[in-house]
């Protein structure tokens, strides 16, 4: 069987790679160095024509399913990496076979938990990681999607504001279906609790967790986690009539978490005045939508909750409260985002997302007025943050130099 690539790879000089070589062998000056998780596969990255790819040696039923399984979470906007192609018929140069292999797009800015976690790990940053992992297994339920192994190896994490946002890289297992059973939900969150409770017990052997946290009670989190946000996402909810106002409180509960409200499902409970309310949810990153609509900036969504958030506050400061909304933002994003970005030096541009360094240059402005005893504005406030902060911050970008 001759070689071939099936996809939508976009770059040809994919086929020029060295498929007749088994992966763990590929000479260097095809490679990449990036930090990368645990995985019971062989995963190198290479990088062509200044984009970097994630390559994954496994057999060829698995590679084509993984394929069409990522396809089939981008089509319904579930976080997870970009799948490219899969490469197929591969023979050694002793005419041996080798496994076939699937190309994904390397996700930026993104690490994985064991890159987050290299030095000891703070309790604070610990639940970061694990309310986005929650958040992301709760999505993928919405959509159908039973994942089989969910764990923070099979997680890349990116910087969202003051949290983190995950991103499935690992759908080997995984299955879609229209709607999840229960049976499935449970047994991804009983899979869940067994593999974080390993990943931490690793941890803890190596020095890297708090001696305040844990194992046991790590995964024994995350769980609590996810159930707290299944249901406030799923839940019935029993009102009294007059209580109309509490149907407008849960659905402003369910935006600030960053899901959107299509329809509600409501019926009177029988032989009472009282009615039974049903969010049905269909999409998250309530945010992210609204930024993106204003602006044209796409962004995570708690790195468009802080944008919004000054975006309102210059609406304010600059007396425009009766003002169109999208030409506040359209002067909001050539006033104030646009400058702050372009006043942090081109090099150091490719540490953190452009959303990023906006929201930290923020915060650090606030500290530095605090300390000041007076706001010292936002140029003074970059200068600052990239003098004493930003370049200290290793590169968070996939994006190497031209050769």
């Amino acid at each position: 069987m001759p070689l071939q690539l099936t996809g939508a790879p976009g770059d040809p000089d994919l086929l020029r790679l060295p498929w007749d070589v088994p992966l763990e062998e590929w000479p260097s000056h095809h490679l990449v160095a990036l930090p990368r998780g645990i995985s019971r596969h062989v995963v190198r990255f290479a990088r062509l024509s200044g984009r970097v790819y994630a390559i994954k040696e496994i057999s060829e039923y698995y590679a084509k399913r993984e394929y069409r399984l990522l396809w089939d979470l981008s089509r319904l906007d579930t976080p997870s990496v970009e799948p490219v192609a899969v490469v197929t018929g591969r023979t050694g140069a002793d005419g041996e076979p080798l496994d076939s292999a699937l190309v994904t797009q390397h996700l930026q800015f993104s690490l994985p938990y064991r890159a987050v976690m290299s030095g000891a790990v703070r309790p604070e940053t610990l639940n970061r990681l694990l309310d986005a992992l929650a958040v992301l297994l709760v999505r993928l339920h919405l959509s159908g999607f039973y994942w089989g192994d969910c764990s923070l190896s099979n997680v890349l994490f990116r910087r969202d504001a003051g949290a983190f946002a995950a991103y499935l890289v690992d759908a080997e297992t995984g299955e879609l279906h229209p709607m999840i059973s229960e049976g499935q939900r449970l047994y991804d969150i009983d899979v869940a609790h067994t593999n974080l409770f390993g990943e931490m017990l690793d941890l803890q052997a190596g020095d890297l967790l708090h001696p305040s946290i844990d194992p046991e009670e790590v995964a024994d989190s995350v769980c609590a986690r996810y159930h707290g946000l299944w249901n406030e996402l799923t839940s019935d909810e029993v009102i009294e009539e007059v209580d109309w106002h509490l149907i407008d409180q849960r659905i402003r509960r369910l935006n600030d978490l960053g899901f959107d409200v299509a329809e509600m499902m409501v019926r009177r409970k029988a032989g009472t005045g009282r009615l039974i309310v049903r969010p049905k949810v269909v999409d998250a990153g309530h945010h992210q939508r609204r930024l993106l609509r204003l602006t044209g900036l796409d962004v995570e969504e708690n790195q468009a909750r802080r944008l919004l958030n000054d975006l309102d506050s210059f609406r304010v400061s600059q007396g425009l409260r009766h003002e169109d909304e999208a030409i506040v933002a359209h002067r909001w994003l050539a006033e104030v985002f646009q400058p702050t970005i372009e006043a942090v030096p081109q090099e150091m541009r490719r540490k953190l997302e452009p959303a990023q360094i906006f929201h930290e240059v923020l915060d650090h402005r606030w500290f530095a007025s605090e300390a000041a005893g007076h706001d010292v504005g936002l140029p003074a406030a970059v200068e600052s943050y990239v003098k004493n902060v930003l370049i200290y911050k290793p590169d968070e970008k996939a994006l190497l130099p031209e050769e």
